[in-house]
């Protein structure tokens, strides 16, 4: 497996979102997120997936996730019918403190087929790691051709750098 980068955003100061296009084949495509940081405690990240770059608002994300804290035990995780899905924990903006993920992108090409990702998170919280795992499907047969991080509480994203790759 390789993989070959597609696009990349790093964020410096803040923004309100960040899309990264470019899925133009059938092939499985990888996003990874390092250190990315919200304007102000305790929001959340989340993502939408875009057409010819436009984000998807529609309530058509179902997902299900394990979270895991270093404070408590698991807990499941799901919703149906969202307007976005879950991408990164919940985090502070104070120093050290913010979120990593790798998410893995299917047939988000293939307008015949629901586009569907797996998540992988991890994130530091004050004195807390925090972590969950689990995955979305946008349940709606179209072809996609990108994804678009945002401030579920609609502050900042302050930084983090956001790469899309196809894998190869």
């Amino acid at each position: 497996m390789s993989l070959v980068q597609v696009a990349t955003n790093t964020v410096t100061s803040a923004v309100a979102s960040v899309t990264l296009t470019g899925i133009d084949s059938d092939d499985v495509y990888m996003v990874a997120v390092n250190n990315a940081t919200p304007s102000v405690d305790t929001n959340e990240l989340r993502m939408r997936f875009t057409v010819s770059g436009t984000a998807q608002t529609t309530s058509n994300y179902d997902w299900a996730n394990k979270r895991l804290r270093s404070s408590t035990t698991f807990t499941n995780d799901s919703d149906t019918n969202q307007t976005g899905t879950r991408a990164l924990d919940n985090v502070g903006n104070g120093a050290g403190e913010n979120s990593n993920a790798i998410y893995y992108l299917y047939n988000f090409n293939n307008s015949s087929e629901y586009s569907f990702v797996t998540i992988e998170v991890s994130a530091h919280n004050g004195s807390e790691n925090r972590g969950f795992q689990g995955g979305t499907v946008y349940t709606v047969a179209e072809a996609h051709n990108g994804v678009h991080f945002y401030n579920h509480q609609g502050n900042n994203i302050s930084s983090g750098t956001f790469t899309l790759y196809k894998v190869v």
